[in-house]
């Protein structure tokens, strides 16, 4: 379970070795076994003995601004503690081996986008719609195949003609997605921060939430989230992590685009003062986002051979990560 809190003057405490959320409309408990992460906004409180009892039962504590991007975490001192893996990832840095990996990332998460879109390919009978999505493919399918044969000695050989690549497959990518798009969440293109559409705004925040599940997982498994391979110029910013989500972008895609669909959203959820101003999730929105982030994350799904919860699958892949740079930081 991930607890979010983020109700104004909110407060999470410990009573009995127990969470209490306590708000103006009551108090909630519960036990830490069931909680895996909790995440507080500004406008909330937290005590010492409840920050305790997370570090006790290895129950990550994230600090979030309105946009769901984590400003600051707290986790157990077990954490991150094995020097080996730290200087493995330092090594591999400057490996042969750094270049296919990233390349195998960017790969993939072109792939992944092809099947996105090939879920959401509309029917022949909508002609103008269904060629549109088809060339896209084609367009992304192609960069694709660009990625695979690049060829250099050092990532940064390739690493502009790549993100050129990445970026011409993803503004394909989200046209055809604006395609599909009810007026309400229309947009003219993807929109980082701040965002001034509901669509953007949205997928914003699913990103904000994905990020800290990425960070909490590579600290977890002894991995520093600060030192990118591809992403290795934004100073005192989790590099890796930026490498990393790249991987399961789609999934937030996802949820995002079918609660657009479904119009899941009122358009009083959302806070703007003016046109063409930042727009912000309201406390409806951010609940409804959430809880459907959390319910598809939580989802057991068979993957590499293995029946696991989408967050399952991440702290599984970072292990993985963590082993495979240790074995790798030399070729």
């Amino acid at each position: 379970m991930h607890l979010v809190i983020n109700t104004y003057g909110a407060t999470l405490q410990k009573e009995n070795n127990l969470f209490v959320i306590t708000t103006p409309e009551g108090k909630q408990t519960f036990p830490p076994a069931i909680v895996n992460s909790i995440s507080i906004s500004k406008s909330a409180r937290i005590t010492s003995d409840a920050i305790i009892l997370a570090i006790k039962h290895q129950v990550e504590v994230l600090f979030v601004n309105d946009l769901g991007n984590p400003e600051g975490r707290v986790w157990s001192v077990q954490y991150g503690s094995i020097s080996n893996i730290r200087k493995a990832q330092v090594n591999f840095l400057y490996s042969k081996a750094s270049l296919p990996w990233v390349k195998g990332l960017i790969y993939q998460k072109l792939d992944s986008q092809v099947a996105l879109l090939l879920t959401l390919h509309p029917e022949e009978d909508q002609q103008q719609l269904f060629n549109f999505f088809k060339s896209s493919i084609n367009s992304i399918e192609d960069y694709k195949k660009k990625v695979k044969d690049v060829e250099g000695e050092f990532i940064s050989d390739v690493a502009p003609t790549i993100r050129g690549w990445e970026g011409a497959a993803g503004k394909r990518y989200f046209q055809s997605i604006a395609k599909l798009m009810p007026a309400s969440f229309s947009f003219d293109a993807r929109d980082r921060q701040p965002a001034k559409d509901p669509f953007n705004a949205l997928l914003n925040y699913a990103y904000g939430i994905l990020y800290g599940k990425i960070e909490g997982a590579l600290i977890k498994a002894g991995i520093d989230p600060y030192v990118g391979v591809f992403h290795r110029d934004d100073y005192n910013r989790p590099a890796l992590v930026y490498d990393i989500i790249e991987r399961y972008r789609t999934w937030m895609d996802y949820v995002v685009i079918q609660l657009c669909l479904a119009e899941a959203f009122p358009l009083e959820a959302f806070d703007q003062d003016k046109p063409d101003t930042a727009l912000l999730l309201g406390p409806l929105a951010k609940r409804i986002l959430i809880q459907s982030v959390n319910d598809y994350l939580g989802e057991i799904i068979l993957l590499n051979g293995k029946s696991l919860s989408r967050t399952s699958h991440i702290d599984d892949d970072m292990h993985k990560l963590a082993k495979f740079f240790t074995q790798n930081a030399s070729i």
